[in-house]
């Protein structure tokens, strides 16, 4: 039941955080540049967020798709500490408009408690 609960609470992020950068229109993949991430990539990135939101709150292939949102979050989270790490403090279009401070330490914390919320989705009952 525990981990039933961690992959929907953690669904209901990944939709919230791809439908916030899908509000966000052209100004997502400007702000998605400054963290550093490839253009290439940064239209896909709220969709596929969307997709796999869903996915784990449907409970569809839920341990393979906790450990997509692991690897993804792992991503997200190494991206955030080489920028922390050269100095560099973009603002954070995680969340779309709701996250639009200068990356921090916190963004780091709330990225491993999702970290840790796909790991009790993939290895609890």
């Amino acid at each position: 039941m525990i981990g039933l609960v961690a992959s929907i609470v953690l669904g209901a992020l990944m939709c919230v955080a791809g439908g916030s950068k899908v509000i966000l229109g052209d100004r997502w993949p400007a702000e998605a540049r400054e963290m550093g991430a490839p253009a290439w990539v940064s239209p896909i990135v709220p969709w596929f967020e969307i997709a796999l939101g869903a996915a784990l709150i449907a409970q569809l292939w839920r341990a393979p798709m906790a450990i997509v949102a692991l690897l993804t979050l792992q991503v997200f989270t190494l991206l955030l500490l080489a920028n922390l790490g050269r100095g560099h403090r973009p603002v954070c279009a995680c969340f779309g408009s709701w996250s639009a401070k200068p990356i921090g330490t916190g963004h780091v914390v709330r990225n491993v408690a999702m970290m840790v919320l796909a790991v009790v989705a993939l290895l609890v009952r």
